[in-house]
């Protein structure tokens, strides 16, 4: 009886091998070579890729099988359990590609940053639907925060810089929950004046906040009073003392390769030859495909090698060489439409765990995929992140699958609180 209330959304699951699927061909004419062209060849990448996609399969059917309220249960052990593996790594990690996030066991390795973000999720939905739970509470707000900033400082400790990033994701599905908007707001204006610190002097930088202030208070307000005057004055404060850290966080916390990808970005540098060589190859290799790409199999640059991580963190340049304008637009519309149904999903959910635990879904995914097709194309730096169930990598096409399928089995059971 239980099994025939099921209401499986099938077009998200459609969504999600449609992406996977396209990501394997992507996979496979990246490194295609004549010499090891069968499909099966485990040894290859593509053929590593398919063991990968058939143990993800075989999770989300166990998981579409599994009992829903399983996982609000064991949101915490789960979120436990993981923080012990990412500690965990901090000792035993293998080096790869400057990040230390690698657990190697057996000749298996796995990345306990990519299961860290579902983990999350689980436990910010469990607590976060608490009966008694209220996020304009202090305590509220200071615990969901240490739920996110805990895993996110140790894959940070790592030096995993694009894993943690994801984290900052988490910020919209608190905001859906009852958190200001003026958080949204802050954030934002942290990364602008982050960014205009590096390049405008510092001085000027801060006569203009100043003069923003004077505007807030004189323009913007018809009447005044002295808390509106004390606002002000500690606003311009912390904003002062904001732009007068950043040289001190850009050279003491990033990393060497990361503040010359930043340089780089910024145009405050170019070196085409060093930190901007992948970004400059990538845009050559998508350039080159036009409207409609040289075709499967076509790729001059990518085949060449020119593009670095061509099947990982920049198999979207990939996409563009082969498949052109038309491609990489029906691949960007694919997630979209995955993310859409991931938020309608969510509203329509009785149950608050559910509801939470979907909009940490689209946030992660969307994080991804901002992240990953930006640094390719040359809007934000390079960080390194893969495209979700698209990318190489047996680690986050798992985590992804885990994460998405845990919320397809939720919706399944909608009508059910948990």
């Amino acid at each position: 009886m239980y099994q025939e209330k099921l209401k499986i959304d099938w077009i998200t699951i459609a969504l999600y091998a449609a992406i996977m699927l396209f990501g394997w061909m992507n996979i496979y004419s990246a490194c295609y070579d004549e010499s090891h062209a069968a499909i099966f060849d485990f040894h290859e990448y593509h053929g590593k890729q398919l063991i990968w996609m058939g143990l993800s399969v075989l999770t989300a059917a166990v998981i579409l099988l599994t009992e829903p309220r399983v996982f609000s249960n064991m949101a915490y052990p789960i979120y436990g359990i993981v923080l012990g593996l990412l500690v965990l790594t901090l000792f035993l990690a293998v080096t790869v590609n400057g990040g230390k996030s690698w657990i190697d066991i057996a000749g298996f390795r796995f990345q306990p940053s990519e299961f860290a973000k579902f983990a999350t999720a689980l436990a910010l939905a469990k607590y976060l639907s608490a009966i008694d739970i209220d996020l304009k509470d202090m305590r509220t707000k200071m615990v969901s925060i240490a739920l996110i900033a805990v895993p996110a400082v140790l894959v940070l400790l790592q030096h995993d810089t694009g894993s943690a990033l994801v984290f900052a994701s988490f910020i919209f599905p608190l905001y859906r929950e009852g958190v200001s908007g003026v958080v949204l707001v802050v954030g934002v204006a942290a990364i602008a004046l982050f960014v205009l610190a590096l390049l405008v002097n510092k001085f000027i930088l801060l006569a203009i906040l100043a003069l923003l202030a004077v505007a807030y208070l004189f323009v913007w307000l018809n009447k005044r009073t002295r808390k509106d005057y004390l606002r002000a004055i500690g606003i311009f404060v912390c904003c002062a003392a904001f732009v007068f850290s950043v040289d001190f966080v850009f050279s003491n916390v990033l990393e060497s390769h990361q503040r010359e990808r930043i340089d780089v970005l910024l145009g405050k540098t170019e070196d085409l030859q060093g930190s901007g060589y992948n970004v400059n190859q990538s845009k050559i290799a998508i350039g080159s495909g036009g409207l409609i790409g040289k075709g499967f199999l076509g790729g001059t640059v990518t085949k060449a090698n020119f593009v670095p991580e061509k099947h990982t963190d920049f198999i979207f340049c990939t996409v563009g060489e082969e498949w052109g304008f038309l491609g990489s637009t029906v691949l960007v519309v694919l997630y979209v439409l995955l993310l859409i149904r991931i938020v309608g999903m969510a509203e329509r959910q009785r149950s608050p765990f559910s509801r939470i635990f979907g909009y940490c879904v689209a946030s992660i995914l969307f994080m991804h995929l901002f992240v990953n097709v930006g640094m390719v194309i040359g809007l934000v730096p390079v960080i390194g992140i893969p495209l979700p169930f698209f990318s190489y990598g047996g680690s986050s096409l798992l985590a992804f699958t885990i994460l998405l399928f845990i919320f397809i089995r939720q919706d399944a059971s909608k009508n059910q609180l948990l």
